[in-house]
Protein backbone atom coordinates (compact mmCIF):
# COMPACT_ATOMS: atom_id res chain seq x y z
CA UNK A 1 0.00 0.00 0.00
CA UNK A 2 1.57 3.88 -0.88
CA UNK A 3 2.17 5.90 1.74
CA UNK A 4 0.03 8.60 2.50
CA UNK A 5 0.52 11.88 -0.24
CA UNK A 6 -1.63 14.67 -0.18
CA UNK A 7 -3.25 16.31 -2.98
CA UNK A 8 -0.74 19.16 -4.04
CA UNK A 9 -2.44 22.61 -5.26
CA UNK A 10 -0.85 24.18 -8.81
CA UNK A 11 2.88 25.17 -8.15
CA UNK A 12 2.95 29.49 -6.60
CA UNK A 13 4.79 29.76 -10.45
CA UNK A 14 2.76 28.02 -12.56
CA UNK A 15 -0.08 29.97 -11.09
CA UNK A 16 1.49 33.07 -11.25
CA UNK A 17 2.38 32.54 -15.11
CA UNK A 18 -0.88 31.85 -15.45
CA UNK A 19 -2.51 34.95 -14.23
CA UNK A 20 0.60 36.94 -16.29
CA UNK A 21 -0.72 35.43 -19.67
CA UNK A 22 -4.08 36.74 -19.00
CA UNK A 23 -5.69 32.92 -19.10
CA UNK A 24 -9.06 32.32 -17.25
CA UNK A 25 -9.71 28.68 -16.95
CA UNK A 26 -13.64 27.37 -17.67
CA UNK A 27 -15.50 26.76 -14.91
CA UNK A 28 -18.91 24.87 -14.78
CA UNK A 29 -21.53 26.60 -12.37
CA UNK A 30 -23.31 23.76 -10.77
CA UNK A 31 -26.46 23.76 -9.05
CA UNK A 32 -26.05 20.63 -6.61
CA UNK A 33 -29.36 20.72 -3.85
CA UNK A 34 -28.68 20.30 -0.88
CA UNK A 35 -25.06 20.13 1.34
CA UNK A 36 -23.58 16.80 0.49
CA UNK A 37 -23.60 14.65 4.23
CA UNK A 38 -20.11 13.20 2.99
CA UNK A 39 -17.27 12.87 0.46
CA UNK A 40 -16.84 9.47 1.32
CA UNK A 41 -17.41 7.91 -1.29
CA UNK A 42 -18.15 4.02 0.80
CA UNK A 43 -20.87 6.70 2.99
CA UNK A 44 -22.78 8.59 0.05
CA UNK A 45 -26.38 7.66 -0.12
CA UNK A 46 -27.76 10.78 -1.97
CA UNK A 47 -27.68 12.64 -5.29
CA UNK A 48 -26.08 16.02 -3.64
CA UNK A 49 -23.10 13.35 -2.75
CA UNK A 50 -23.22 11.53 -5.75
CA UNK A 51 -23.18 14.35 -8.40
CA UNK A 52 -19.70 15.22 -6.84
CA UNK A 53 -18.27 11.81 -6.30
CA UNK A 54 -18.89 10.93 -10.17
CA UNK A 55 -16.20 13.89 -11.11
CA UNK A 56 -13.60 13.15 -8.03
CA UNK A 57 -13.84 8.91 -8.17
CA UNK A 58 -13.68 6.63 -11.38
CA UNK A 59 -14.93 2.79 -10.69
CA UNK A 60 -13.96 -0.11 -12.79
CA UNK A 61 -16.44 0.40 -15.12
CA UNK A 62 -18.22 3.81 -15.46
CA UNK A 63 -21.07 5.48 -17.60
CA UNK A 64 -20.53 8.00 -20.74
CA UNK A 65 -22.77 10.79 -21.05
CA UNK A 66 -25.67 9.16 -22.41
CA UNK A 67 -25.62 6.47 -19.05
CA UNK A 68 -24.32 3.67 -21.22
CA UNK A 69 -22.10 1.61 -19.27
CA UNK A 70 -17.97 1.98 -20.42
CA UNK A 71 -14.82 1.00 -19.34
CA UNK A 72 -13.37 3.10 -16.14
CA UNK A 73 -10.23 1.41 -14.28
CA UNK A 74 -10.69 -1.66 -16.01
CA UNK A 75 -10.09 -1.69 -19.51
CA UNK A 76 -12.14 -5.41 -20.83
CA UNK A 77 -13.42 -7.01 -17.90
CA UNK A 78 -15.64 -10.96 -18.45
CA UNK A 79 -17.66 -13.23 -16.69
CA UNK A 80 -17.92 -17.25 -16.25
CA UNK A 81 -20.06 -19.63 -17.85
CA UNK A 82 -22.57 -19.14 -14.97
CA UNK A 83 -22.50 -15.91 -14.37
CA UNK A 84 -20.96 -16.46 -10.66
CA UNK A 85 -17.15 -14.96 -11.33
CA UNK A 86 -16.08 -12.00 -12.95
CA UNK A 87 -12.72 -10.67 -13.74
CA UNK A 88 -11.55 -7.30 -14.67
CA UNK A 89 -8.40 -6.27 -16.13
CA UNK A 90 -7.18 -2.56 -15.37
CA UNK A 91 -5.86 -0.20 -17.85
CA UNK A 92 -2.04 0.52 -17.94
CA UNK A 93 -0.74 3.06 -15.93
CA UNK A 94 -3.40 4.28 -13.21
CA UNK A 95 -2.43 6.83 -10.53
CA UNK A 96 -4.16 8.84 -7.55
CA UNK A 97 -4.38 12.63 -8.01
CA UNK A 98 -1.74 12.54 -5.69
CA UNK A 99 0.89 10.82 -8.25
CA UNK A 100 1.23 7.50 -6.35
CA UNK A 101 0.59 4.34 -8.66
CA UNK A 102 -3.38 2.85 -7.99
CA UNK A 103 -2.98 -1.09 -8.39
CA UNK A 104 -5.49 -3.92 -8.26
CA UNK A 105 -4.58 -4.59 -4.22
CA UNK A 106 -5.27 -1.75 -3.44
CA UNK A 107 -8.88 -2.08 -5.00
CA UNK A 108 -9.69 -5.40 -3.33
CA UNK A 109 -8.25 -3.32 -0.11
CA UNK A 110 -10.85 -0.68 -0.80
CA UNK A 111 -13.79 -2.98 -0.94
CA UNK A 112 -12.87 -4.44 1.95
CA UNK A 113 -13.37 -1.02 4.12
CA UNK A 114 -16.50 -0.29 2.01
CA UNK A 115 -18.10 -3.79 3.42
CA UNK A 116 -16.44 -3.80 6.77
CA UNK A 117 -18.91 -2.93 9.97
CA UNK A 118 -17.16 -0.26 11.11
CA UNK A 119 -17.88 1.91 7.81
CA UNK A 120 -21.96 1.14 7.62
CA UNK A 121 -21.61 1.58 4.41
CA UNK A 122 -25.89 2.24 3.25
CA UNK A 123 -25.96 0.61 -0.07
CA UNK A 124 -23.84 -2.57 1.23
CA UNK A 125 -27.04 -4.52 0.98
CA UNK A 126 -27.02 -3.51 -2.76
CA UNK A 127 -23.95 -5.97 -3.06
CA UNK A 128 -25.37 -9.14 -1.24
CA UNK A 129 -24.85 -11.08 -4.42
CA UNK A 130 -21.13 -10.74 -3.35
CA UNK A 131 -20.06 -13.87 -1.78
CA UNK A 132 -19.61 -13.00 2.15
CA UNK A 133 -21.00 -9.46 1.88
CA UNK A 134 -23.60 -9.57 4.07
CA UNK A 135 -21.75 -11.49 6.85
CA UNK A 136 -18.74 -9.66 6.75
CA UNK A 137 -21.05 -6.40 6.94
CA UNK A 138 -22.88 -8.08 9.70
CA UNK A 139 -19.20 -8.34 11.36
CA UNK A 140 -19.77 -12.59 10.98
CA UNK A 141 -16.64 -12.55 9.29
CA UNK A 142 -13.52 -10.66 8.65
CA UNK A 143 -13.58 -8.84 5.87
CA UNK A 144 -10.61 -10.94 4.08
CA UNK A 145 -13.78 -13.48 3.42
CA UNK A 146 -15.19 -11.26 0.85
CA UNK A 147 -15.43 -12.24 -2.59
CA UNK A 148 -13.13 -9.74 -4.12
CA UNK A 149 -9.66 -11.05 -4.74
CA UNK A 150 -6.25 -9.98 -7.03
CA UNK A 151 -4.77 -12.48 -8.85
CA UNK A 152 -2.00 -9.55 -10.04
CA UNK A 153 -1.57 -6.56 -10.04
CA UNK A 154 -4.17 -6.05 -13.02
CA UNK A 155 -6.86 -7.74 -12.09
CA UNK A 156 -9.33 -7.89 -10.08
CA UNK A 157 -12.17 -10.92 -9.15
CA UNK A 158 -15.22 -11.02 -7.59
CA UNK A 159 -17.03 -14.28 -6.44
CA UNK A 160 -20.83 -14.12 -6.74
CA UNK A 161 -23.39 -16.53 -5.45
CA UNK A 162 -26.12 -15.50 -7.27
CA UNK A 163 -26.76 -13.64 -10.68
CA UNK A 164 -26.68 -9.84 -10.20
CA UNK A 165 -25.94 -6.66 -13.11
CA UNK A 166 -22.56 -6.20 -11.33
CA UNK A 167 -21.02 -4.17 -13.97
CA UNK A 168 -23.79 -1.54 -13.53
CA UNK A 169 -23.22 -1.88 -9.25
CA UNK A 170 -19.42 -1.23 -9.49
CA UNK A 171 -20.48 2.15 -11.16
CA UNK A 172 -22.09 3.55 -7.54
CA UNK A 173 -19.92 5.36 -4.90
CA UNK A 174 -19.39 2.14 -3.03
CA UNK A 175 -17.26 0.78 -5.41
CA UNK A 176 -15.08 3.76 -5.68
CA UNK A 177 -11.21 3.27 -4.78
CA UNK A 178 -10.70 4.60 -1.46
CA UNK A 179 -7.02 5.71 -0.49
CA UNK A 180 -6.90 3.86 2.76
CA UNK A 181 -3.73 5.68 3.84
CA UNK A 182 -5.07 8.94 3.89
CA UNK A 183 -8.18 7.02 5.43
CA UNK A 184 -5.27 5.90 8.08
CA UNK A 185 -3.60 9.54 8.69
CA UNK A 186 -6.69 11.63 9.02
CA UNK A 187 -9.79 9.80 9.83
CA UNK A 188 -13.23 11.11 8.73
CA UNK A 189 -10.97 14.36 7.75
CA UNK A 190 -9.41 12.39 4.66
CA UNK A 191 -12.89 13.84 2.75
CA UNK A 192 -11.14 17.45 3.05
CA UNK A 193 -9.27 19.44 0.55
CA UNK A 194 -5.70 19.17 1.17
CA UNK A 195 -6.50 15.30 2.37
CA UNK A 196 -8.80 14.53 0.11
CA UNK A 197 -6.78 11.69 -2.70
CA UNK A 198 -9.08 10.58 -5.79
CA UNK A 199 -8.86 8.70 -8.85
CA UNK A 200 -11.44 10.17 -11.14
CA UNK A 201 -11.25 13.02 -14.03
CA UNK A 202 -11.18 15.92 -10.81
CA UNK A 203 -9.73 16.42 -7.61
CA UNK A 204 -11.54 18.13 -5.13
CA UNK A 205 -9.63 22.16 -4.78
CA UNK A 206 -11.96 24.04 -2.21
CA UNK A 207 -15.41 22.89 0.43
CA UNK A 208 -16.93 26.01 1.60
CA UNK A 209 -19.89 24.64 3.84
CA UNK A 210 -23.23 25.80 2.93
CA UNK A 211 -21.98 27.50 0.49
CA UNK A 212 -19.68 25.61 -2.98
CA UNK A 213 -17.52 22.51 -3.43
CA UNK A 214 -14.73 23.18 -6.07
CA UNK A 215 -12.74 20.35 -8.16
CA UNK A 216 -10.32 21.09 -10.63
CA UNK A 217 -9.23 18.87 -13.24
CA UNK A 218 -6.63 15.98 -12.39
CA UNK A 219 -3.86 15.59 -14.33
CA UNK A 220 -2.77 12.03 -12.96
CA UNK A 221 -6.50 10.71 -14.35
CA UNK A 222 -5.71 8.52 -17.33
CA UNK A 223 -8.35 10.36 -19.94
CA UNK A 224 -7.07 13.66 -18.69
CA UNK A 225 -6.42 14.93 -22.15
CA UNK A 226 -10.20 14.73 -22.95
CA UNK A 227 -11.66 16.78 -20.15
CA UNK A 228 -12.38 19.88 -21.42
CA UNK A 229 -13.76 21.69 -18.08
CA UNK A 230 -10.57 22.63 -15.93
CA UNK A 231 -12.89 23.62 -12.98
CA UNK A 232 -16.13 22.58 -11.53
CA UNK A 233 -17.61 24.42 -9.05
CA UNK A 234 -21.07 22.54 -7.17
CA UNK A 235 -23.20 25.26 -5.42
CA UNK A 236 -25.48 24.34 -2.38
CA UNK A 237 -29.05 25.25 -3.92
CA UNK A 238 -31.41 23.64 -1.49
CA UNK A 239 -34.07 26.97 -2.58
CA UNK A 240 -34.82 25.70 -6.11
CA UNK A 241 -36.97 29.08 -6.82
CA UNK A 242 -33.33 30.51 -5.75
CA UNK A 243 -31.35 28.03 -8.17
CA UNK A 244 -33.93 29.19 -10.35
CA UNK A 245 -32.77 32.93 -10.23
CA UNK A 246 -29.19 32.13 -10.36
CA UNK A 247 -29.72 30.27 -13.27
CA UNK A 248 -31.44 33.59 -15.08
CA UNK A 249 -28.86 36.21 -13.56
CA UNK A 250 -26.19 33.82 -15.03
CA UNK A 251 -24.44 32.57 -12.00
CA UNK A 252 -25.48 29.02 -13.01
CA UNK A 253 -24.49 27.07 -16.25
CA UNK A 254 -26.63 24.04 -14.68
CA UNK A 255 -29.46 23.49 -12.05
CA UNK A 256 -30.03 20.98 -10.43
CA UNK A 257 -33.79 21.16 -10.29
CA UNK A 258 -36.44 23.36 -11.95
CA UNK A 259 -39.05 23.95 -8.83
CA UNK A 260 -42.94 23.65 -9.33
CA UNK A 261 -44.08 26.48 -11.90
CA UNK A 262 -46.27 26.58 -15.04
CA UNK A 263 -44.54 24.16 -18.00
CA UNK A 264 -46.07 26.57 -20.37
CA UNK A 265 -44.54 29.71 -18.19
CA UNK A 266 -41.47 27.79 -18.11
CA UNK A 267 -41.15 26.84 -21.69
CA UNK A 268 -41.90 30.43 -22.64
CA UNK A 269 -39.20 31.80 -20.52
CA UNK A 270 -36.28 29.28 -21.10
CA UNK A 271 -37.07 27.50 -24.15
CA UNK A 272 -34.68 24.99 -25.21
CA UNK A 273 -32.56 25.55 -21.82
CA UNK A 274 -35.19 23.37 -20.26
CA UNK A 275 -34.86 19.87 -20.07
CA UNK A 276 -37.37 17.10 -19.18
CA UNK A 277 -36.90 13.40 -19.47
CA UNK A 278 -38.06 10.41 -17.95
CA UNK A 279 -36.50 9.07 -14.82
CA UNK A 280 -35.81 6.04 -12.86
CA UNK A 281 -37.06 7.58 -9.83
CA UNK A 282 -39.77 7.47 -7.61
CA UNK A 283 -41.49 9.24 -4.63
CA UNK A 284 -43.30 8.21 -1.79
CA UNK A 285 -43.92 8.93 1.79
CA UNK A 286 -43.09 6.44 4.29
CA UNK A 287 -44.76 5.54 7.64
CA UNK A 288 -42.87 4.63 10.73
CA UNK A 289 -44.32 1.14 11.25
CA UNK A 290 -41.78 0.61 14.08
CA UNK A 291 -44.23 3.05 16.83
CA UNK A 292 -48.19 3.63 17.41
CA UNK A 293 -50.23 4.65 15.71
CA UNK A 294 -48.76 3.07 12.43
CA UNK A 295 -47.42 0.18 14.17
CA UNK A 296 -49.46 -3.43 13.16
CA UNK A 297 -50.75 -5.64 16.17
CA UNK A 298 -53.58 -3.35 17.85
CA UNK A 299 -56.56 -5.19 16.15
CA UNK A 300 -60.10 -3.92 16.60
CA UNK A 301 -63.20 -6.37 16.34
CA UNK A 302 -65.37 -4.55 13.84
CA UNK A 303 -66.82 -5.24 10.56
CA UNK A 304 -64.87 -4.36 7.42
CA UNK A 305 -65.68 -1.36 5.55
CA UNK A 306 -66.93 -2.32 2.27
CA UNK A 307 -64.61 -2.97 -0.33
CA UNK A 308 -61.55 -4.41 2.33
CA UNK A 309 -60.22 -7.32 0.71
CA UNK A 310 -59.05 -10.30 3.36
CA UNK A 311 -58.55 -12.87 1.16
CA UNK A 312 -55.46 -11.83 -0.61
CA UNK A 313 -51.96 -11.58 1.59
CA UNK A 314 -52.00 -8.67 3.41
CA UNK A 315 -54.70 -7.21 4.56
CA UNK A 316 -56.24 -4.50 7.06
CA UNK A 317 -58.76 -7.36 8.26
CA UNK A 318 -57.38 -10.44 9.08
CA UNK A 319 -59.32 -13.28 10.39
CA UNK A 320 -62.07 -10.91 11.27
CA UNK A 321 -59.87 -8.14 13.11
CA UNK A 322 -59.21 -4.97 11.63
CA UNK A 323 -55.56 -4.61 12.21
CA UNK A 324 -56.08 -0.18 13.42
CA UNK A 325 -52.18 0.40 12.89
CA UNK A 326 -52.65 -1.24 9.16
CA UNK A 327 -56.03 0.77 8.54
CA UNK A 328 -54.64 4.20 9.31
CA UNK A 329 -51.86 3.58 7.10
CA UNK A 330 -54.54 3.01 4.08
CA UNK A 331 -56.18 5.34 4.80
CA UNK A 332 -53.89 8.22 4.47
CA UNK A 333 -53.06 6.57 1.48
CA UNK A 334 -55.86 6.58 -0.30
CA UNK A 335 -57.05 9.98 0.98
CA UNK A 336 -54.24 11.54 -1.44
CA UNK A 337 -55.46 12.45 -5.00
CA UNK A 338 -52.41 11.80 -7.05
CA UNK A 339 -53.70 13.36 -9.90
CA UNK A 340 -54.32 16.52 -9.05
CA UNK A 341 -50.26 16.16 -7.33
CA UNK A 342 -49.04 15.66 -10.41
CA UNK A 343 -50.93 18.47 -12.35
CA UNK A 344 -50.99 21.49 -9.55
CA UNK A 345 -48.56 20.97 -7.27
CA UNK A 346 -45.17 19.16 -9.34
CA UNK A 347 -46.21 19.90 -13.10
CA UNK A 348 -43.36 19.30 -14.99
CA UNK A 349 -43.70 15.41 -16.97
CA UNK A 350 -44.36 13.27 -13.50
CA UNK A 351 -46.80 10.39 -14.01
CA UNK A 352 -48.94 9.98 -10.67
CA UNK A 353 -47.44 6.53 -8.72
CA UNK A 354 -49.39 3.40 -7.46
CA UNK A 355 -46.21 1.41 -7.23
CA UNK A 356 -42.34 1.56 -6.31
CA UNK A 357 -41.14 0.63 -9.33
CA UNK A 358 -41.12 3.41 -11.88
CA UNK A 359 -42.38 2.02 -15.71
CA UNK A 360 -39.21 2.14 -18.27
CA UNK A 361 -37.17 -1.00 -16.88
CA UNK A 362 -36.82 -3.48 -19.81
CA UNK A 363 -38.62 -6.17 -18.65
CA UNK A 364 -40.54 -5.68 -16.03
CA UNK A 365 -43.84 -4.70 -15.63
CA UNK A 366 -44.41 -2.46 -12.53
CA UNK A 367 -47.25 -3.36 -9.80
CA UNK A 368 -49.51 -0.91 -8.85
CA UNK A 369 -52.42 -0.64 -5.77
CA UNK A 370 -55.54 -3.13 -6.00
CA UNK A 371 -57.40 0.21 -5.08
CA UNK A 372 -55.89 2.45 -7.53
CA UNK A 373 -58.93 1.20 -10.60
CA UNK A 374 -61.22 2.74 -8.47
CA UNK A 375 -62.31 6.32 -8.74
CA UNK A 376 -61.01 9.46 -6.38
CA UNK A 377 -64.15 9.80 -4.87
CA UNK A 378 -64.68 6.33 -4.11
CA UNK A 379 -60.48 5.88 -2.40
CA UNK A 380 -61.91 8.78 -0.28
CA UNK A 381 -64.88 7.21 0.67
CA UNK A 382 -63.15 4.32 1.67
CA UNK A 383 -60.03 6.22 3.03
CA UNK A 384 -62.64 7.50 5.79
CA UNK A 385 -64.09 4.47 6.85
CA UNK A 386 -61.22 2.77 7.26
CA UNK A 387 -59.69 6.11 9.55
CA UNK A 388 -62.68 5.69 11.43
CA UNK A 389 -62.32 1.91 11.80
CA UNK A 390 -59.00 2.80 13.16
CA UNK A 391 -60.39 4.65 16.16
CA UNK A 392 -60.49 8.31 14.85
CA UNK A 393 -63.23 10.98 14.34
CA UNK A 394 -64.14 14.74 13.97
CA UNK A 395 -63.99 14.71 18.08
CA UNK A 396 -60.80 12.30 18.10
CA UNK A 397 -58.74 13.50 15.35
CA UNK A 398 -55.19 11.89 14.53
CA UNK A 399 -52.46 14.29 15.01
CA UNK A 400 -48.87 13.09 13.28
CA UNK A 401 -46.18 14.73 11.78
CA UNK A 402 -45.26 14.55 8.33
CA UNK A 403 -41.19 15.57 8.11
CA UNK A 404 -38.96 16.56 4.94
CA UNK A 405 -35.81 17.79 3.76
CA UNK A 406 -35.58 21.43 3.26
CA UNK A 407 -36.23 22.07 -0.14
CA UNK A 408 -39.20 24.44 -2.09
CA UNK A 409 -40.79 21.57 -4.26
CA UNK A 410 -40.75 19.19 -0.96
CA UNK A 411 -42.35 22.10 0.83
CA UNK A 412 -45.63 22.56 -1.64
CA UNK A 413 -46.03 18.74 -1.79
CA UNK A 414 -46.10 18.12 2.28
CA UNK A 415 -48.13 20.71 2.23
CA UNK A 416 -50.50 19.35 -0.62
CA UNK A 417 -50.97 16.21 1.36
CA UNK A 418 -51.65 17.68 4.46
CA UNK A 419 -54.33 19.87 3.20
CA UNK A 420 -55.98 16.55 1.41
CA UNK A 421 -55.29 14.24 4.85
CA UNK A 422 -57.23 17.19 6.77
CA UNK A 423 -60.10 18.09 4.32
CA UNK A 424 -60.80 14.16 3.62
CA UNK A 425 -60.13 13.01 6.95
CA UNK A 426 -59.98 15.36 9.65
CA UNK A 427 -56.39 14.82 10.82
CA UNK A 428 -53.94 17.60 12.26
CA UNK A 429 -50.47 17.25 10.41
CA UNK A 430 -47.64 19.73 11.78
CA UNK A 431 -44.99 19.75 9.09
CA UNK A 432 -41.34 19.62 9.61
CA UNK A 433 -38.61 20.64 7.72
CA UNK A 434 -34.87 19.39 8.66
CA UNK A 435 -31.56 20.48 7.20
CA UNK A 436 -30.68 17.60 4.95
CA UNK A 437 -28.53 15.23 7.45
CA UNK A 438 -30.44 16.04 10.27
CA UNK A 439 -33.42 14.47 8.27
CA UNK A 440 -31.34 11.71 7.16
CA UNK A 441 -30.48 11.10 10.37
CA UNK A 442 -33.56 10.74 11.99
CA UNK A 443 -35.46 8.82 9.02
CA UNK A 444 -32.77 6.03 9.61
CA UNK A 445 -32.70 5.84 13.59
CA UNK A 446 -37.03 5.90 13.05
CA UNK A 447 -37.44 7.12 16.78
CA UNK A 448 -39.12 10.47 16.34
CA UNK A 449 -40.32 9.93 12.79
CA UNK A 450 -43.99 9.06 11.72
CA UNK A 451 -44.16 10.11 8.15
CA UNK A 452 -41.63 11.32 6.44
CA UNK A 453 -40.55 12.26 2.69
CA UNK A 454 -39.22 8.82 1.57
CA UNK A 455 -38.33 7.27 -2.57
CA UNK A 456 -35.76 6.05 -4.42
CA UNK A 457 -33.45 6.80 -7.33
CA UNK A 458 -32.46 3.93 -9.59
CA UNK A 459 -28.82 3.19 -8.74
CA UNK A 460 -28.79 1.02 -11.93
CA UNK A 461 -31.90 0.06 -14.10
CA UNK A 462 -33.19 -3.16 -12.06
CA UNK A 463 -36.64 -3.61 -10.46
CA UNK A 464 -34.60 -5.16 -7.45
CA UNK A 465 -32.83 -2.36 -6.84
CA UNK A 466 -35.95 -0.82 -5.85
CA UNK A 467 -37.02 -3.20 -3.48
CA UNK A 468 -34.02 -4.30 -1.66
CA UNK A 469 -33.82 -1.74 1.33
CA UNK A 470 -37.60 -3.71 2.43
CA UNK A 471 -35.93 -7.49 2.24
CA UNK A 472 -34.47 -6.48 5.99
CA UNK A 473 -34.08 -4.33 9.03
CA UNK A 474 -31.03 -2.58 7.31
CA UNK A 475 -30.48 1.16 7.43
CA UNK A 476 -32.40 1.79 4.36
CA UNK A 477 -35.56 0.40 5.54
CA UNK A 478 -36.52 3.74 7.20
CA UNK A 479 -40.51 2.54 7.76
CA UNK A 480 -39.14 -0.43 9.84
CA UNK A 481 -41.70 -2.88 8.09
CA UNK A 482 -40.35 -6.34 7.55
CA UNK A 483 -42.80 -8.99 5.83
CA UNK A 484 -41.33 -12.50 4.90
CA UNK A 485 -43.50 -12.74 2.17
CA UNK A 486 -41.28 -10.01 0.50
CA UNK A 487 -38.00 -11.67 1.56
CA UNK A 488 -39.23 -15.01 0.29
CA UNK A 489 -40.04 -13.47 -3.44
CA UNK A 490 -36.80 -11.53 -3.33
CA UNK A 491 -35.38 -14.83 -2.69
CA UNK A 492 -37.23 -16.74 -5.60
CA UNK A 493 -36.28 -14.33 -7.95
CA UNK A 494 -32.41 -14.46 -7.23
CA UNK A 495 -33.07 -18.06 -7.77
CA UNK A 496 -34.56 -18.14 -10.52
CA UNK A 497 -33.11 -19.29 -13.80
CA UNK A 498 -34.00 -16.64 -16.56
CA UNK A 499 -34.83 -13.07 -16.59
CA UNK A 500 -38.59 -13.61 -17.15
CA UNK A 501 -39.03 -15.57 -14.20
CA UNK A 502 -36.71 -13.10 -12.04
CA UNK A 503 -38.92 -10.44 -12.89
CA UNK A 504 -42.44 -12.37 -12.08
CA UNK A 505 -41.27 -12.91 -8.52
CA UNK A 506 -39.93 -9.31 -8.39
CA UNK A 507 -43.79 -7.85 -9.35
CA UNK A 508 -44.83 -10.54 -6.93
CA UNK A 509 -42.61 -8.81 -4.10
CA UNK A 510 -43.55 -5.32 -5.02
CA UNK A 511 -47.54 -6.30 -5.29
CA UNK A 512 -46.61 -7.95 -1.38
CA UNK A 513 -44.89 -4.48 -0.31
CA UNK A 514 -47.88 -2.40 -1.58
CA UNK A 515 -50.40 -4.29 0.29
CA UNK A 516 -48.39 -3.84 3.47
CA UNK A 517 -49.07 -0.06 2.83
CA UNK A 518 -45.86 1.03 4.93
CA UNK A 519 -44.78 3.18 1.94
CA UNK A 520 -47.38 5.56 0.14
CA UNK A 521 -46.37 6.25 -3.51
CA UNK A 522 -46.85 9.19 -4.65
CA UNK A 523 -45.66 9.88 -8.04
CA UNK A 524 -42.25 8.85 -10.45
CA UNK A 525 -39.92 11.66 -11.20
CA UNK A 526 -38.82 13.26 -14.08
CA UNK A 527 -35.80 15.06 -14.56
CA UNK A 528 -35.81 18.48 -15.12
CA UNK A 529 -33.06 20.93 -15.58
CA UNK A 530 -32.07 23.83 -16.61
CA UNK A 531 -28.61 23.98 -19.14
CA UNK A 532 -26.85 26.81 -20.10
CA UNK A 533 -26.99 27.23 -24.27
CA UNK A 534 -22.78 27.35 -24.14
CA UNK A 535 -23.16 24.02 -22.00
CA UNK A 536 -22.19 21.04 -24.69
CA UNK A 537 -22.29 17.53 -24.10
CA UNK A 538 -25.10 17.54 -21.57
CA UNK A 539 -27.53 14.44 -22.48
CA UNK A 540 -30.73 12.98 -20.90
CA UNK A 541 -30.49 9.72 -19.74
CA UNK A 542 -32.20 7.29 -17.64
CA UNK A 543 -30.06 7.56 -13.85
CA UNK A 544 -29.76 11.01 -14.67
CA UNK A 545 -26.50 10.81 -14.26
CA UNK A 546 -24.07 13.89 -15.50
CA UNK A 547 -20.63 13.46 -15.08
CA UNK A 548 -18.47 17.19 -15.57
CA UNK A 549 -15.70 15.31 -17.99
CA UNK A 550 -17.94 14.29 -20.68
CA UNK A 551 -19.47 18.06 -20.69
CA UNK A 552 -17.65 21.60 -22.30
CA UNK A 553 -18.00 25.24 -22.33
CA UNK A 554 -18.54 27.29 -25.72
CA UNK A 555 -17.98 30.68 -26.13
Amino acid sequence: MPRFRPSRPWPALALAMLLATGAQAATLERGNGPEPSTLDAHKCQEVACGNVLRDLYEGLVTEDAGGRLVPGMARTWSTSPDGRTWTFVLRDGLRWSNGEPLDAPQIVASFRRAFAPMTAAPFGELFEALHNAKAVQAGDLPPSALGVDAPDARTVAFHLDRSAPLPALLTLPIAFPVYLPAVETFGAQHTRPGTLVSNGAYRLAAWTPQANLVVERNARFHDAANVAIDRVRFQVTEDAAAELQRFAAGDLHLTEVVPPQPLASLRARFGSRLRLSPYLGSFWLGINTTHAPFKDGDCARVAAPRGVDASRGLSPLRDGCLDRGHALRRALSMAIDRELLVSRVTGLGERAAYGIVPPGIAGYTPASTTWSRVSQAEREKQARLLYRAAGYSDARPLEIELRYNTSTPHRRLALAVAAMWRQVLGAHVRLRNEDWKVFVGNRKQRVITQVFRGGWIADVPDARNFLTAFESDGPLNWTGWQDKGVVDRLHRADAAKNEVARNAWLHAAETRLLQGDAVVPLYFYSSKHLVDARVRGFEANALDHHASRWMHLTE
